[in-house]
């Protein structure tokens, strides 16, 4: 193997070219550090002990750089096949240069085939980077839609609302507290809507949501109004056995800011501008 560590650069030489040919949007200055820290690491670790054990721990290196450019792969919208080629483009790399090297047909197949074993068990741990760099991407996205869907509006002055669209979980539920508190915070506002005309469902879990959010509003001396009550969503609550006595309920969003005006004792007047009382 002393063979492939001194045709280093042949053998990154034929990687790029095979890559270019195989890959019509190749980017050189994308592609060109990944594959000159893949090739040092894996020639690095080549070795006649390691070659003979695929799953060696000298290994170990290699696959970590490998899983690295795997995910970045991944995240700049390779496909698994794409970079699974990319790997098989490498191994072929080194049995050309092996079959430049060897005249001796037993021994060039002996030595190709313990580097085939090895690329190609390696070519395994690409799909896995793949598959972590789409859950990643997948989480990262979920957590942006969940901000950009929990949108807190300060409607009036001491009033902000939050129209919440979508089911409600554990996790979600707790970026709508933080989000509604902090600016009940920064507004000084001390009414607070929740409308869930947007939401699908309500069960025994999505109500305890609820109640923990309007529980946490009223420790910073806001009240809480719950509008978006739709009729079959108050027969799901009273089938359920939930208690919302304690919590201002309404149908409409509309209800809900004609109560809360009421509570700040403002009144609309036909030309749409408020008076104190």
């Amino acid at each position: 193997m002393k063979i492939l560590k001194e045709k280093k650069d042949a053998i990154l030489e034929l990687w790029t070219a095979k890559q270019k040919a195989e890959d019509s949007y190749f980017n050189a200055d994308d592609q060109k550090e990944d594959s000159e820290d893949f090739a040092a690491s894996f020639l690095n670790a080549l070795s006649d002990s390691t070659v003979e054990d695929q799953n060696s721990k000298g290994f170990d290196k290699v696959k970590e750089t490998l899983l690295g450019i795997s995910v970045s792969r991944a995240k700049r919208g390779f496909s698994p096949r794409e970079t699974g080629t990319y790997l098989l483009s490498f191994k072929e790399a080194l049995l050309e240069v092996l079959s430049n090297e060897f005249n001796d047909p037993a021994v060039l197949y002996a030595e190709s085939l313990k580097i085939s074993k090895i690329i190609d068990n390696m070519t395994i741990l690409t799909f896995e980077g793949y598959i972590k760099g789409r859950e990643d991407i997948i989480s990262r996205q979920t957590d942006e839609i969940t901000e950009i869907s929990t949108p807190v509006i300060q409607v009036w002055d001491g009033v902000v609302a939050l129209p919440i669209i979508g089911t409600l979980d554990s996790a979600r539920t707790q970026v709508v507290m933080e989000n509604l508190l902090q600016q009940i915070v920064d507004t000084g506002s001390t009414i607070a809507i929740l409308d869930i005309s947007g939401v699908p469902a309500v069960d025994s879990l999505v109500a305890q949501h609820l109640i923990k959010t309007v529980s946490a509003t009223r420790l910073l001396g806001a009240e809480c109004i719950i509008s978006g009550i739709r009729p079959e969503i108050a027969q799901i609550i009273v089938h359920l056995g939930i208690d919302l006595s304690n919590i201002i309920t309404k149908s409409t969003l509309a209800s809900a800011l004609q109560t809360a005006f009421g509570m700040l004792k403002l009144e609309v007047n036909k030309k749409g501008k408020f008076i104190n009382n």
